[in-house]
Parts: C-alpha cells; structure tokens; sequence
C-alpha cells in the first residue's frame, strides 16, 4: 500500500513539474537603457535582427520600442552582454544597408480597389494591396513613410513598372509565392512551445530552453484580451478566408449574422490564420501592420504579415502556446 502511495505521489509530482515546464514564462529582460543609434546603424541593426528572426517591427531607421526589445533578446538569446554597445560583427553581417526593388508588370495584380465596407469585400475573390507603395513597404518590412524617406520626388500615385526604388537590404516578404492552402505539422518541431507576452507585446518561440524568436504582436484589447492560459495550436492556414462575425469579435459569441471575406494581404487576419484550441482565438496576419502593438485586436495575437509568415515556419501544429 505505502509502495503504490509513493508510485502515485511520484506521478503527481512529474505532472506538476511538467505543468511548471510547460507553463512557466521565461523572465522579462527588457528594462536596459539603449542610445539612439544614427539612422544607418539603427537601419543595418534592423536588418541585421530581421533576417535572424528576432523582429525589430517595421523598418525604419528609428531607436523604437520593439526594435530595442529585439536587440536586447537576442543578445540575450546568444549569451551577450546586454548593453546598447553596436557588436562591429553585427554590421559586419549586413555590408550594404539599402538595396534596389525594379516595379514589375506583376507587380500591378497585387494591387487593386478594396471596398470599405464588408458586404462588398465578402463578394470578391482576392483582397489585394491598395497601392504599389503599400506592396513595396510590406515587401521589404518597412514603414511606408520610410520607403517614402528614401525615394523623394516619387510620384506615389502613379508608379510605373520600371521605376526603381530604394528599400532597406532585408530577406523580403516575396507575397506571391504564398499559396492556399493548409500548413502540415513539422515534427522536427514538436517540442517548441510559443509564448505571448501580452505585457511586453511580443511573441517567443522557445526549442526547450533555446530562444528561438522574437516577434512583436498585439494581443487582443481591454474588452477582449488574449485568453491567459495554456493552449494547442490545431491547424494553420495560408490565406485564409475569414469569417467576419461581429458576435465573436465583440463578445466572444458565434452568430449567423457573418461576412466570409477572401483571402489576400488586406483581409483582416493577412497571410495565416493559426487556430488555437479556444474557440474563434489565433495567432494570424493583419492588413494593418503599422498598427502592430499598439491599435487593439479582438482577443487574438497579431503579428505583421512578413512575421506570421515566418512563425508559420518556426512552430508547428500541436505546439504548446502560453499566454500570460
């Protein structure tokens, strides 16, 4: 009797160590003083954690909050000195700071009207980019107004294929080799766990006690805040359709009064929607994403449409995800 008693004690012992391991959020680490670096150190910084997967938000040659917060873990990430000193190293990485994007006929499919309201967006086929600038922004994970910054004179409502633009040196977000469809479990993955920091806004992926990545998000709002908790991701999608129900995105209650809207980098969940094991909640895209960590979601986790398709390639289905 006393042996089966120290079995089951062992037993519930191991699970609430494994509760612990799985949902125990990793230490804050962001309260570190960093200088304002000059715009063409700040840009290759940018760059530099970008193409690393440690995303700093949108290119802009500025000393933001997510692009401090990105620096600081991947320093944290790879053992160094958590300070604002520029590693030459990390320069070194990224020679060219800015690069050269040539429009293309095909440009122009990616781009078309998108109707206000969703009684006439719910009869397209595809919700496009509104402008070429929009496209070219998004394309090399930037702020519009800095793509703008570094092309002065440009006639942004008239662009031509041909025209040649100046952009920031990053991997770019190549939107039309996306295709539909859904993202198959990686099992190479299958013990990484995800974590939503909705304090510091911001996602983590780790590979046991490796961080692996660091994205900025928005995470729900007052009304409707991420669910805390510990949750599986179920399925993932590429262009997604998404039902627009007020219901759910109000107050958390699925009605029949709904929009389907298509897919398309300016539908309202972007290029993926992951869905977690908590009804009308996901990890997803935007058509917004200057809007990432500051406007409010309706209680899931947002990144821009560049991160998310990365995330999509980081995590796999069946994943833990801790919101806290």
């Amino acid at each position: 009797m006393r042996f089966g008693f120290s079995i089951l004690l062992l037993s519930v012992l191991s699970m609430f160590a494994l509760a612990q391991e799985i949902s125990t959020p990793p230490p804050r680490i962001y309260p570190v003083a960093l200088p304002n670096y000059d715009e063409e150190t700040a840009t290759r910084l940018q760059i530099f954690l970008d193409n690393c997967d440690f995303g700093p938000g949108k290119i802009d040659g500025r000393m933001g909050e997510f692009f401090r917060k990105a620096l600081i873990s991947y320093k944290h990430a790879n053992a160094m000195p958590k300070t604002g000193a520029v590693d030459q190293w990390m320069l070194d990485q990224v020679p060219v700071t800015y690069t050269t994007y040539i429009i293309r006929d095909e440009d122009l499919k990616l781009v078309g009207d998108v109707p206000s309201g969703h009684t006439e967006q719910a009869k397209l086929k595809w919700l496009p980019y509104t402008s070429l600038l929009e496209f070219v922004a998004e394309r090399y994970h930037s702020a519009e107004s800095y793509i703008q910054k570094l092309n002065p004179g440009k006639n942004w409502e008239h662009l031509q294929p041909g025209e040649t633009l100046k952009v920031p040196n990053v991997l770019p977000f190549e939107v039309e080799k996306f295709t539909e469809g859904k993202v198959p479990e990686n099992p190479a993955f299958a013990s990484r766990k995800v974590f939503v920091d909705t304090y510091e806004h911001l996602l983590e992926v780790f590979d046991h006690d490796q961080l692996v990545c660091v994205f900025p998000i928005t995470p729900g709002s007052k009304t409707l805040p991420a669910p805390v908790g510990t949750w599986k991701i179920l399925g993932a999608t590429i262009w997604p359709w998404f039902r627009y129900d007020e219901g759910m995105l109000n107050y958390g209650v699925r009605t029949e009064s709904y929009y389907n809207l298509p897919p398309g980098p300016n539908n309202l969940v972007g290029i993926l929607w992951m869905g977690l094991n908590k009804p009308g909640i996901g990890i997803h895209g935007t058509n917004n994403p200057e809007t990432i960590g500051r406007a409010a979601s309706h209680g899931c986790i947002r990144l821009a449409n560049w991160d998310a398709a990365r995330v999509k390639d980081l995590v796999s289905v069946g994943n833990t995800v801790i919101i806290f």
